[in-house]
């Protein structure tokens, strides 16, 4: 969830520089050349980028989701998510192109997030303690995967071990259905002439409806070429001490659909999990002072000059975690602090990514979204606006016709 991020430093549009705080002259040539070409879905280059990551996200999160069972370490979850992730990668785009190596691999760490736990968790492999899967655990999985830049992310919920038309209590099922509505209502409604606060007011009702809450701080954002979180942004809920500006949705961008939905109170904070993940802040510059520092700042610099890494991907996670000490104090990165809810509260997690093509949206992550066969919740449905009953009627109606038309290849194939 990107709207977790300390700091929230707005990465677009910056230049990039190194440990002294010198402008890589290099990187703002080869962003001045980029300028020239299209990065927008316009350029149907950049359209396959996209769907390439996208593929790659969804079959990580579908291996995931496959060995998400109980007695399953939460690390050997990540495993199998990076390994994915780095293999299917090093299949694709591997000519040079201009002599340069086409960037691929993670955009944004894989991580399991477990019960209350809202997001964030990615333990590192030096901890001893480990998070093992239980029967009945809500599990949220959430990864990106980028090429070329181009960014597909992708978030699901699984509760282990309990079969699809097991009944569900209540306040769970009230978050399935109110997440589920919230996010194909947002799928659908992202698109040209819209503006970012018609969705938030939408998913507001959506949660009324259900009597459940949005997550705090939770926020949709644009994705632009190496960019995870572009200046146009949606919130999922209204904030006092959190606003954003106006904006309207165009054709040709790309938007991440990211719902979190729970039966508690929606102020999720930090209790004693240490941070993991963190992000370089590219137009922040220090000269630093400790020799470690500067080593561990160079390797990221290097590995992960834009999108969020993991302790875990760098060369030393022991001296890493020394190093990063002195980047933090200077800003020159930002946190993602993992989050927790209150103990023995539900949370479900959808994350999809959309592009805004002229022929109408495109979801190319995400599995196909739909309630637990045992959540019953059509009192609630019922007092949905008609207008959100009518969006989603057309989203249904736009993913029969897919299946059919899916359905069709299939069968045509077999001849």
């Amino acid at each position: 969830m990107s709207g977790f991020k300390k700091g929230n430093r707005n990465d677009e549009d910056s230049d990039s520089d190194d440990s002294t705080g010198n402008v890589n002259n290099e990187a703002v040539a080869v962003k001045e050349e980029e300028k020239e070409e299209d990065t927008t879905c316009a350029n149907p280059n950049v359209v396959t980028k996209y769907q390439e990551a996208a593929k790659i996200a969804n079959e990580a999160l579908t291996s995931i989701i496959a060995a998400c069972k109980a007695d399953v370490a939460a690390r050997e979850l990540i495993r199998i998510g990076e390994n994915i992730i780095k293999e299917k990668c090093n299949l694709i785009f591997r000519n040079k192109v201009k002599g340069k190596e086409i960037e691929k691999g993670v955009a944004f760490p894989v991580c399991i997030s477990v019960n209350e736990c809202v997001c964030h968790f990615n333990p590192l492999d030096s901890e001893e303690i480990e998070l093992i899967i239980k029967d009945n655990d809500l599990v949220k999985i959430d990864l990106g995967v980028h090429v070329d830049g181009y960014i597909a992310v992708v978030a699901h919920t699984v509760n282990v071990g309990v079969a699809d038309e097991a009944p569900v209590a209540d306040t769970l099922a009230n978050c399935y259905s109110a997440a589920y509505v919230a996010a194909q209502a947002a799928t659908s409604l992202i698109r040209p002439g819209k503006k970012n606060s018609e969705i938030t007011k939408v998913m507001k009702q959506i949660m009324e409806t259900y009597g459940v809450t949005s997550i705090s701080g939770t926020l949709m954002h644009q994705l632009k070429r190496f960019v995870m979180d572009g200046n146009k942004m949606i919130m999922l809920r209204d904030e006092t001490d959190q606003k954003v500006d106006s904006c309207e949705f165009e054709e040709n961008e790309v938007y991440v659909v990211d719902i979190a939905v729970t039966n508690g109170e929606g102020k999720p904070k930090e209790v004693d999990t240490k941070t993991t993940i963190y992000k370089r802040v590219v137009d922040r510059k220090y000269h630093l002072k400790v020799k470690n520092s500067r080593m561990i700042f160079t390797e990221i610099c290097q590995k992960f000059p834009s999108m969020p890494f993991s302790v875990r991907a760098l060369s030393d996670e022991k001296t890493a975690r020394v190093g990063l000490r002195e980047c933090l104090a200077h800003d020159l990165i930002v946190p993602y602090p993992v989050l927790y809810e209150k103990k023995g509260v539900n949370i479900v997690h959808y994350k999809c990514t959309i592009l805004v093509l002229p022929g109408g949206n495109l979801k190319i992550t995400g599995m196909d979204l739909a309630p637990p066969k045992g959540v019953d919740t059509k009192e609630l449905d019922a007092k949905l606006p008609e207008e959100i009953k009518n969006v989603i009627a057309e989203e249904e109606a736009r993913k029969a016709k897919k299946a059919a038309k899916k359905n069709k290849k299939k069968a045509a194939k077999k001849k």
